[in-house]
């Protein structure tokens, strides 16, 4: 005897987008990977931009890009304000970094990943393209345990009087960057040990939701606001803490944050507060890393690609690992 199964109207296109994702971080992520190690840093991110723009505008969504490669008159494409779908279907915002890590890409690195979340009209943070202060930790501590306006070496000492271990147990992922030289400095003076990267604090931030196996305890330092929106929406699905403030230094900053519904430039963002409502969000590996597995050519004419989509109603989080054989869909030449 056969079963039916029945899944309520309501779920079922938010049970169709999160494939639909899938597909678009999948399309920009074999686009960007065909030139890998080539040097090429821009004509990679234009390329996974062509691809993952190409994807969205076949999805039954009315779309709004609130993240994306900035405003209209610096990106032809996925510029923030940019309507893509096919104008039928949920009303949903876009956020969207089609390569992030370009220099990563650029020079065959680890970590390069396509990335992109969807969330209900209106709830995701509408946030320039500027940079972000920001601090993470991933699920199972007390609520406000991390303070973005406490020293480094209070964080580090609550992260580790939480977890039951001496600050030489704690790890913390920051950017490799001239700016965090006092940053790393007084990390390092708790015991504690830093791993740098050079690119790619999207995924860096979401090491912090599994570090059994990453080894990342937290997050600290500067980084885009845009990385730092996607950071959160995948934070909403998997858990864990994130505090954030932009860092709008000129007037010119301010006057582009008030415009895009800023009011206070100093307020600090939780992750409910950059990514509410129900929300997906969907990585794939461009080259290979820690959290994802890169794009294989392989020579029988089938691609590989491995993917993670998360929802955040759910909590559910969903590795694909996909064999492509029907090779038209990525417009390769």
């Amino acid at each position: 005897m056969s079963t039916i199964i029945s899944v309520p109207p309501q779920l079922l296109l938010e049970r169709i987008l999160t494939l639909e994702i899938v597909r678009v971080t999948e399309r920009a992520a074999v686009s960007a990977a065909r030139l890998r190690g080539h040097g090429q840093e821009k004509a990679a991110d234009q390329a996974a931009v062509d691809a993952m723009r190409r994807e969205l505008n076949r999805i039954p969504i009315e779309g709004t890009v609130v993240i994306g490669e900035g405003e209209r008159d610096e990106a032809p494409m996925l510029f923030i304000g940019e309507k893509v779908g096919i104008n039928a279907g949920p009303k949903v915002d876009i956020a969207v970094d089609p390569l992030e890590g370009t220099t990563l890409c650029a020079k065959n690195m680890p970590g390069a990943i396509a990335t992109m979340a969807m969330a209900e009209g209106g709830t995701l943070l509408h946030a320039p393209d500027v940079y972000m202060q920001k601090i993470a930790i991933g699920p199972g501590y007390d609520k406000h345990l991390i303070d973005i306006d406490a020293t480094p070496e209070e964080n580090i000492r609550r992260v580790a009087q939480a977890k039951g271990v001496p600050t030489s147990g704690i790890t913390a992922l920051v950017l490799d960057r001239a700016r965090h030289a006092e940053l790393i400095a007084a990390i390092r003076k708790t015991g504690a040990s830093v791993r740098l990267i050079t690119d790619g604090d999207v995924a860096g931030v979401i090491h912090t939701a599994d570090p059994d196996n990453t080894g990342v305890d937290i997050y600290i330092g500067t980084g885009g606001a845009p990385e730092g929106v996607l950071a959160a929406a995948a934070l909403r699905c998997i858990g864990g803490q994130m505090y954030t403030r932009l860092i709008l230094d000129t007037h010119e900053k301010r006057n582009r944050a008030e415009s895009m519904g800023v009011s206070d430039p100093n307020k600090i963002y939780a992750i409910e507060d950059m990514a509410q409502g129900d929300c997906l969000f969907a990585a794939t590996g461009v080259t290979d890393g820690s959290l994802l597995s890169g794009v294989k050519f392989r020579k029988d004419n089938v691609i590989q690609t491995e993917t993670v989509v998360m929802r955040s109603v759910t909590g559910t989080v969903r590795y694909i690992k996909a064999d492509h054989r029907q090779l038209d869909k990525f417009h390769l030449d």
